[in-house]
């Protein structure tokens, strides 16, 4: 059994909390933690699909160079195809918690564009 209380642990964007919660070729699954008005860098992977799956609050994710954007609630999710630009953001006045599943590790596939 594997959890946040037990999984390896890191830190992102200085305040940004992540937990590596299966990390193997063929699958990568990371459970994170943004806090309020948060957000990545802009960035896309050249091979890696990725799902975005809403534990608690609400995320917007902005899609492609052109503006578009998706925004989810607790249960809901959104498939990143290899080569989309995308950006998950906390935009809300609470914390946000999200799974982001993977093809394989995303670190080893990733290039930010900002």
């Amino acid at each position: 059994m594997i959890s946040k209380q037990n999984a390896p642990a890191f830190t992102w964007q200085g305040v940004c909390d992540g937990w590596t919660l299966l990390d193997d070729a063929d699958l990568h699954v990371l459970q994170e933690r943004m806090p309020p008005g948060t957000s990545e860098l802009l960035h896309k992977h050249a091979h890696v699909r990725q799902v975005y799956f809403v534990l608690e609050g609400e995320a917007t994710v902005d899609l492609d160079l052109v503006g578009r954007s998706e925004s989810l609630g607790v249960g809901e999710a959104l498939v990143i195809e290899p080569t989309t630009p995308h950006r998950i953001s906390n935009r809300s006045p609470a914390a946000l918690e999200f799974l982001v599943i993977s093809s394989s590790p995303p670190r080893h596939d990733r290039e930010n564009l900002e």
